[in-house]
Order: C-alpha cells, then structure tokens, then sequence
C-alpha cells in the first residue's frame, strides 16, 4: 500500500472513532395495527303490533350512523329484521307497512290447532325478500323460534326466510304449529323474548336490544289475542330480563299501550321507535367508544425498552 492511501485510511478510521463509530440504523416503527371493523347487532324482541316501532328504532339508528352488521328477530321482531336484513332501509318497510293489507297475512282456518295457518304470511315475507333464503340476505340474519316437542330455543340461519319467520311468528292457539324437517315450532317469545344470546351467535361485538313486549300493568287485555299475548309476556318477562342483561344497549319503545292487534296504531308505534331510539343514542355512542379504546388498547404492539 502507497503511504499516502496509508495516511488516508488512517485519518478515516479516526474520524470514525471521534464521532461515535459507523451511524446507528434508524429504528423502524412496528407495522400498524388494522383492527376489523366494530360489528353491531340488532336484537329485535317479539310483541305483535308493537313490532312497528322496530321501524321507527332502525330510521332513527341508521340516520345518527349506527348501521347494523347482523340481527335477529323473534316473532313480530323477526318479521322487521328479515326485510332489513334483505337490503330494505327504514323509509321502504314503513311504506310497506303503511300499505299493507291484514288480508295478505291473515289466513284464518278453524278445527285446526291455531285459528291462523301463517302461510300468507310465509308467502308475503318471501315476496318482500325476493324469495332469497336466509344465507343469501345481505346481512347476517337469525329467526328465534321454540321447538313444540321439547322447548328447545332453535335459531333459524339458513333456509326457507318466510318459513323461519313464520315459525318464529307462530303464537300458541293463535297460529298453527310450523312443521320444518318432522319437528313443529311455535313463537321463540316462549324461550328468548328479546334475541340478544342469538345475535352474539352470529358475531356482534355489540348488541342493541329492541324491548317491545308488554308489561303486567294491571289492565285486562281484550280479544283472544290480546290474552295470549299478554300470557306468553307473562311467562317470558323473567326470561326476558337475564338475556336483556347480556345487551350492551336496551331500547324501549313506549309501546305498552297499543294492543296485540292494533295495527291501526303503526304510525304511532314508530313514532314510539324513534323517540326511544333518540333517547338511547348518547348510550349507545359511548358504549361504541369504551369498546374501541378497549379493542385499541389491547391490540397496540408491546415495544421492548432498553
């Protein structure tokens, strides 16, 4: 080596020396963390009549832009939850329940074992679905209905939509027993009066619960339905309440007033949805965000300190 390259290197490996060594890699932060999205739920309970004010809970939610992922329905809730689940918003099943005729789901029959067979109502569910099965909705959707034979809660997620709707509607003694695959189903009111262990079934982190079912209040109900109703709300109120208690949100229209068939009073029982939704949203809001701090927190990178 020529002295002069020698006196080079040398006087370069002392400028390294005096200014610390060759330069430190930059530290390259940890890949950010993509959580997948925050589902909601929708558990829609059962009461008939009621069932309306689901329309005026879902405009309500939908217009503060809370949109839900999945929902379950039982009897009346049901009904509402399988059109929403088919892709219809809010303002569409009000119209349809502004023009719909009791007659296209009311097909009366006597000596059997319900004055109601619930075909049209099948019927009439499947028209509004355009005939799609359950699997095949956009949004995940689940009927509850009760297993005849043994009691057993049975969650509908696949199949024949107005079948499991029907099945789920069927009161006893007002409707026929539903008979799906050798076994016959009634009303899921009996076993899960509000849907909320059904909608964590199908993934929901958080579940906001529709409660429309009556109250013992200390008035005689009128009409047969009005007493089977109001009997089956009896059973179920405890029921009721333990599964309520596994929502994050709870919803109740003021509902109370309006009788198991009057489906005169649809405006006023949306109207009902809407006020209890209104009055929920600062709840439901703040529920939305102790879960995604929550979620952030426990997904966030541990970085190792030296």
């Amino acid at each position: 080596m020529r002295p002069a390259r020698f006196v080079l290197l040398l006087s370069a490996l002392a400028l390294t020396a005096c200014f610390g060594g060759a330069p430190k890699p930059t530290p390259v932060p940890p890949p950010a963390v993509v959580l997948p999205k925050l589902r909601i739920g929708l558990a829609l309970g059962g009461g008939a009549a009621k069932g309306f004010a689901h329309i005026g809970v879902i405009k309500m939610l939908e217009a503060n832009g809370i949109h839900a992922d999945v929902v379950a329905g039982t009897s009346a809730g049901s009904v509402v939850g399988a059109l929403y689940a088919s892709g219809m918003d809010p303002f569409q099943m009000q119209e349809q329940a502004f023009g719909m005729d009791e007659a296209k789901i009311r097909d009366v029959q006597l000596f059997s074992r319900g004055l109601v067979q619930g075909q049209k109502l099948q019927d009439y569910v499947n028209q509004l679905v355009g005939n799609r099965p359950i699997e095949k909705l956009k949004l995940p959707f689940a009927a509850v209905s009760t297993q005849l034979e043994d009691g057993h809660r049975t969650v509908f997620v696949r199949g024949n939509t107005g079948q499991a709707v029907r099945a789920s509607s069927s009161i006893p003694g007002v409707f026929e027993p539903v008979e799906i695959s050798g076994r016959h189903y009634v009303d899921g009111g009996v076993v899960s009066p509000v849907p909320v262990d059904a909608t964590r079934q199908l993934g929901a982190d958080l579940v906001i619960a529709v409660d429309i079912s009556s109250k013992a209040d200390g008035s005689n109900p009128q009409g047969m339905l009005g007493v089977v109703g109001q009997s089956i709300s009896i059973m179920g109120q405890k029921l009721g309440e333990q599964e309520l208690a596994r929502a994050d949100v709870v919803i109740r229209p003021r509902v109370n007033q309006i009788g198991a068939t009057d489906f005169e009073q649809k405006n006023q029982a949306i109207l009902e949805g809407e006020r209890a939704a209104l009055a929920a949203m600062p709840a439901i809001k703040a529920r939305l965000a102790t879960l995604e701090a929550a979620r952030k927190a426990s997904a966030a990178p541990v970085v190792a300190t030296h």
